[in-house]
């Protein structure tokens, strides 16, 4: 393959679907046709190139994004292969980031699944060209008209046949290319189509070419001029109208028996958008000013880090050119971190193949692999020192899902930091953070495969082993009412002695106001020099607890009178007074135990609004809107974390993996008293243990 391309000779895709649909199969049978690889092989052989991590070959599935380049007509296809998995969002938002067009692959024989309608309406909201693969049209009920129909009611766009399939029973035997009006099969000369779909052909060929018209001023006045277009013609109108996200092109084929692929590539470099059609604002660090970046070679650089492999060999990093030309060896700045960096070991990643650019360097539009940057991460945006650019990164959602993370030895303890941070710059979905109200290291993610598979690779690449739970739910405790109470620390056991008497008064605050302390000692009861010791005193039972050992919030603790001692009063006796006369006043101020009460918004298929409604009931949870967007149901609700920490497996039941959702905290309230009781009792218990 030739090392660099011109930016119109670029094309970057991404593939994307539901799981299972043959979007690694087909990337495969891109690569083979060509003549990027020598043999074709097969996710369930655990053989291509795309899936190569040990634990995509197990569960022969896709769980990385990959990237994988192919040359065809002259020109260079960057082909993305995203998982199909809802765990993996982040790899989908990546790579459709840095793609100009979104390849939505479905499984012909099943038509619109939960995958199809999460990844359309990931594309439509980063602004991205569709397209539609219809793969396994050569299953027994694959139906080409019929999923037409589906999408057109499912989805808010235009869908247009570029090919029409060639089946003879259940077999699919090649497409009618429209733009030819030729038959495409595997690898066979174009031929002339069956007579029988002469209809067919002049009503579809009729549609596509009023649609490709209308892309052009030009084109549209030759069209109504009753002039026919040219093939170049039709493919031009398409492709600016694809850019535009004014039609959704659809093709087919079958990817394992290596059906229509050719044609699919051909219709890729001809009528999907070039990188020059998709325009991305950045940031001037130096005077704050938005420009536009329009993927001129001879603009400003700027190359987006998009996604980072950390294993033991060190770093990798995965770019996109937006602006510029990038030199085989150069020193860039990072604008984030205010550091240059220096670009070695420049190369074209193709699967887990790295093929050396260092002679010739990359230009706008490409995408482009590079060794041990030390600074950049994922996200950062790589530039000239004195043209400081910064691309926008893209959202990603926030976590559902969590362990506790419990290291099995002392030197897992060493390894558990530095792991979390490796395998954090990897996967910007997986977070990491010490939850002090449970005294746990947290694991977060998008679900449960998802942070298994986290846990996994740390104990493959970096030797970290862990035991993962249920994380605690990090309750809170606070008190309903005001009371006092008066605590005496007196010892006297040889030496000099200890005492301190504090009189205390508890009162509730409003919910996040914290904590408040205040003295309304007068006359010289206590001196002022104590006070401080005092306070010290409350502030260890806030990080303990009285009632669960959960941490203490929104409370005002008001020392109002005391005594102490001309020789035995000092600093630890006024701790200890301090301390013990909160825990009664608290005692005695009816104290409640808090839980953090989650906002939820769960789109599901229309059919499972009231399983999932009458499931959310059961888990104490109250429901505040209903949202109806087409085939789908959006339910808003508020339910505690600690009836949801598992709901990620619960909903894909209830739905039959159909439905999605999101969280986050709203606010804490108090628990049930049947509920806190078994919390209080369970506390002690443990407590007693220890």
């Amino acid at each position: 393959m030739t090392n660099s391309y011109p930016t119109d000779k670029i094309r970057n895709v991404v593939l994307l679907g539901h799981s299972g649909c043959g979007k690694t199969s087909l990337a495969e049978a891109m690569l083979f046709d060509s003549g990027a690889i020598t043999r074709l092989g097969r996710v369930e052989d655990g053989n291509t190139t795309s899936d190569h991590e040990a634990e995509e070959i197990s569960r022969k599935m896709s769980l990385t994004l990959s990237v994988l380049p192919c040359e065809w007509e002259g020109h260079k296809i960057n082909v993305l292969d995203a998982p199909g998995y809802n765990d993996f969002q982040g790899e989908m938002l990546s790579g459709l980031h840095v793609a100009d067009t979104a390849v939505i692959v479905m499984d012909a024989s099943a038509g619109i699944e939960v995958g199809t309608q999460l990844t359309w309406q990931m594309a439509v909201e980063s602004n991205r060209p569709i397209a539609i693969f219809l793969n396994k049209m050569d299953r027994t009920n694959a139906n080409y008209q019929s999923i037409l129909e589906q999408l057109s009611k499912t989805f808010e766009a235009v869908f247009i046949p570029i090919q029409l399939p060639i089946r003879k029973g259940d077999a699919l035997e090649g497409v009618v290319d429209l733009i030819s009006q030729k038959v495409r099969t595997g690898t066979g000369k174009p031929s002339q189509p069956p007579a029988d779909m002469a209809d067919d052909i002049e009503v579809s060929r009729t549609e596509m070419i009023e649609y490709a018209a209308e892309g052009d001023n030009a084109l549209m006045e030759k069209y109504f001029a009753e002039e026919s277009l040219t093939d170049d013609e039709i493919a031009y109108g398409l492709q600016m109208r694809i850019g535009k996200r004014q039609i959704v092109p659809v093709f087919c084929g079958s990817a394992t028996n290596n059906v229509a692929i050719r044609t699919f590539m051909r219709a890729i470099v001809n009528i999907f958008p070039r990188p020059t059609a998709t325009e991305i604002k950045a940031t001037n660090s130096k005077t704050n000013a938005v420009e536009i970046l329009k993927g001129a070679a001879d603009g400003p650089l700027a190359v987006q880090v998009f996604k980072t492999i950390n294993d033991q060999y060190g770093r990798l990093s995965f770019m996109r050119l937006w602006s510029g030309t990038l030199k085989g060896d150069s020193r860039l700045y990072n604008a984030r971190v205010n550091e240059e960096e220096r670009v070695s070991g420049l190369f074209m990643p193709r699967g887990k193949d790295q093929i050396s650019l260092s002679g010739s360097g990359a230009i706008t539009g490409d995408i482009v692999g590079v060794v041990k940057l030390s600074e950049t991460k994922t996200g950062d945006t790589l530039c000239e020192k004195n043209h400081p650019l910064i691309v926008p990164s893209f959202k990603l959602p926030d976590p559902v899902f969590s362990v506790a993370l419990t290291p099995k030895t002392q030197g897992d303890s060493a390894k558990l930091g530095p792991s979390l941070t490796r395998i954090i710059e990897e996967d910007l979905t997986i977070h990491s953070r010490y939850e002090s109200a449970t005294r746990q290291s947290l694991l977060e993610g998008q679900g449960e495969m998802h942070v298994n598979i986290a846990v996994k690779n740390m104990q493959i690449r970096f030797g970290l082993n862990v035991d993962t739970s249920i994380p605690k739910v990090p309750m809170r405790e606070t008190v309903t009412k005001i009371a006092s109470a008066m605590y005496r620390h007196k010892k006297q056991s040889g030496g000099s002695g200890q005492f301190g008497e504090v009189w205390m008064r508890v009162e509730p605050l409003e919910r996040g106001a914290g904590f408040e302390y205040k003295s309304e000692v007068f006359g010289g009861a206590i001196s002022s020099s104590y006070l401080p010791s005092i306070e010290k005193g409350v502030r260890q039972v806030l990080e303990q607890g009285v009632i669960a050992g959960c941490p203490v919030v929104d409370v005002k603790a008001i020392v109002y009178d005391g005594k102490e001692h001309p020789v035995d009063s000092k600093d630890i006796a006024f701790q200890i007074a301090g301390r013990e006369s909160f825990k009664l006043a608290f005692k005695d101020a009816t104290p409640v135990l808090l839980e953090p009460i989650m906002n939820i918004t769960i789109t599901v298929p229309e059919e499972f609004t009231g399983d999932v409604s009458g499931d959310l009931s059961t888990r104490r949870g109250r429901l505040s809107g209903m949202e109806q967007i087409r085939s789908n149901t959006i339910i808003m609700a508020q339910v505690p974390l600690a009836e949801i920490q598992r709901y990620s497996t619960d909903l894909r039941s209830i739905t039959q993996g159909r439905g999605v959702y999101t969280m986050t905290v709203s606010h804490y309230e108090a628990v049930p008293s049947h509920i806190a009781t078994e919390i209080i009792a369970q506390a002690q218990k443990d407590k007693e243990e220890k």
